[in-house]
């Protein structure tokens, strides 16, 4: 059986409009401690092939062991201006295409992307989150917003990430000694120190990355230079 999510507003919105949606969406979000152990979980990363073109890609993977299970993935047509802060209007409807492909619902799905980390504090895995209804969390290569202090140079060092008003939004975690930060936010029916958590145990020692969005990130690549 397909996997479904609600339906919680159209994607043709003009980029005033969807400022408001966000702004809407964000109140609805849940953040909770995740104490049991997953025993499936999805990496997702999405990127665009052309400028009118959305890929996404879907992984699912054994917990704790990492081991690949299978994947699905959809292109689709981009309409959306490249805005920042509202990218989840491009990239969302490429992910729930996607998702519908899936057969097996994951315990937890990881964004390579922003959580709650977020000028209105709701990113792609916080906004997409509400659509599936499952625990997410992302998982940034940069940071989007927020601040936080030098990050040491150690294997798992973590400085907490906040907002303007000094809450806790996220962790800025370097992963592998040398190694740039990665930004760890929960997204939705999470919390932060769970985020953190689950991360760490879905990365391997010496790689900067979680294998969930590694793995995806290859298979995007993969599939862009058309090696399936």
């Amino acid at each position: 059986m397909a996997s479904q999510y609600r339906k919680l507003h159209n994607w043709n919105l003009n980029p005033k409009d969807a400022i408001k949606m966000q702004k809407l969406l964000k109140q609805r979000l849940v953040f909770m401690e995740y104490k049991n152990e997953p025993e499936i979980v999805a990496g997702v990363d999405l990127s665009f092939p052309s400028k009118k073109e959305g890929l996404a890609v879907i992984v699912l993977l054994e917990y704790p062991s990492m081991r690949v299970l299978k994947y699905v993935s959809e292109r689709v047509e981009i309409n959306f201006p490249y805005i920042p802060g509202l990218l989840v209007f491009r990239e969302g409807p490429a992910f729930l295409k996607a998702w519908e492909k899936l057969d097996i619902k994951p315990d937890i799905v990881v964004f390579d992307g922003q959580g709650i980390a977020h000028p209105r504090g709701i990113g792609i895995a916080s906004h997409m989150g509400l659509f599936i209804e499952i625990p997410t969390i992302g998982v940034a290569k940069s940071r989007l917003y927020g601040w936080h202090e030098d990050v040491p140079d150690e294997e798992w060092a973590r400085s907490p990430l906040k907002d303007k008003s000094g809450n806790l939004i996220g962790y800025a975690v370097r992963t592998k000694v040398g190694g740039k930060p990665i930004y760890i936010s929960p997204g939705h029916l999470i919390d932060v120190e769970s985020s953190y958590r689950l991360i760490k145990n879905m990365t391997i020692p010496g790689k900067r990355i979680p294998e969930p969005t590694r793995i995806a990130d290859m298979l995007t690549k993969r599939l862009k230079k058309g090696l399936f």
